[in-house]
């Protein structure tokens, strides 16, 4: 019987979802500004902070990290693998270069300037410049970091996601980025997954196209990330257990679905049908995982950080986004 509850919960909750995708969906075919994407986001936001979700309902809400991955899974069969490799390798060195940066940047800034404690900057550095929250849960697993900390460095970089996802398609058009350049910057330089997807398809489907491109590249190294703090931690006698089952239990699967995807639409196995088809049905699962992402973003988690967290962040993201847009227009503008 508490399985049947469970069940319909579950259900009730992604019925909460599926039905703010579609009001986002009526709304943005009725409005010429903003992005679905961005109106669903603000409908989560919205439902988390005014209107309320029942506890009951959680489960199903936090169902839309699943329709995020199936989403970008499916987003491989519009994707131009033979675009993506004309410029991939100058990419992958702008995505290690980028990660290596944030990290140092932010783990001096944090140490030094702000003596923020050790294990906190990590997570922030991680979370910044990985892949937000779930690179924070990966390193904070291997470095036994507390719930406290965990929450503070949560909280910050879901502030900056908010930010972020309105403030990157406000920069691109007032400075008139180009879509490529966009793409690539925003994958480069924003936190979270989710935010960089709809940042980037809110600006135009090729800059969407290049964001979740390069931000898949960032996930990639999150196992490599951790293994690196959990060995550094290790050594400082802290229990790190970066072990290969656990590596790949924070790898992001859904690369390698995307790669298929991609592969299959590039080889011509796929008909433009089946094509069309696709892209209608990740659009509509960006649009759940988005009203979902919404939700995620409450006020009382923004508050915990306190402000220390908050400038630290803000100053590593101010210069690795200066750099790196700068990098990008240079090179593909």
């Amino acid at each position: 019987m508490t399985n049947a509850v469970g069940v319909v919960n579950t259900a009730l909750g992604a019925g909460v979802l599926v039905l703010g995708a579609i009001g986002a969906w009526a709304l943005g075919v009725l409005l010429p500004w903003p992005d679905p994407l961005l109106i669903a986001v603000v409908i989560g936001l919205l439902l988390g902070n005014v209107v309320g979700i029942p506890q009951r309902l959680e489960p199903g809400i936090q169902t839309h990290g699943l329709w995020l991955s199936a989403g970008i899974v499916l987003m491989g069969a519009s994707v131009s693998l033979g675009a993506l490799l004309d410029g991939g390798p100058i990419v992958l060195v702008l995505v290690v270069g980028t990660v290596i940066l944030t990290l140092l940047v932010l783990e001096a800034t944090a140490r030094t300037a702000f003596e923020i404690h050790e294990e906190l900057g990590s997570l922030l550095a991680a979370g910044t410049g990985i892949c937000g929250v779930s690179a924070i849960a990966a390193v904070a697993g291997s470095i036994d970091a507390d719930e406290e900390t965990i929450a503070y460095a949560a909280g910050t970089v879901l502030l900056f996601d908010t930010v972020t996802l309105a403030l990157y398609p406000a920069l691109g058009s007032a400075l008139a980025i180009p879509e490529q350049v966009f793409g690539i910057w925003a994958g480069l330089s924003m936190f979270s997954t989710g935010p960089v997807v709809a940042a980037g398809f809110s600006y135009s489907e090729l800059a969407g196209q290049w964001a979740t491109i390069t931000k898949l590249g960032r996930n990639a190294l999150i196992g490599l990330v951790v293994l690196v703090y959990a060995a550094y931690y290790a050594r400082r006698g802290t229990d790190g257990n970066a072990g290969a089952a656990a590596l790949w239990a924070e790898f992001p699967t859904f690369v390698i679905g995307f790669l298929v995807l991609a592969v299959a639409a590039t080889a011509g196995l796929l008909s433009a049908d089946q094509v069309q088809f696709l892209e209608t049905t990740y659009d509509w699962l960006f649009l759940i995982a988005f009203v979902g992402l919404g939700t995620e973003l409450r006020r009382s988690v923004f508050v915990r950080g306190g402000k220390a967290p908050v400038v630290v962040v803000l100053l590593t993201w101010a210069v690795v986004a200066s750099m790196t847009l700068s990098v990008t227009w240079a090179l593909f503008g």
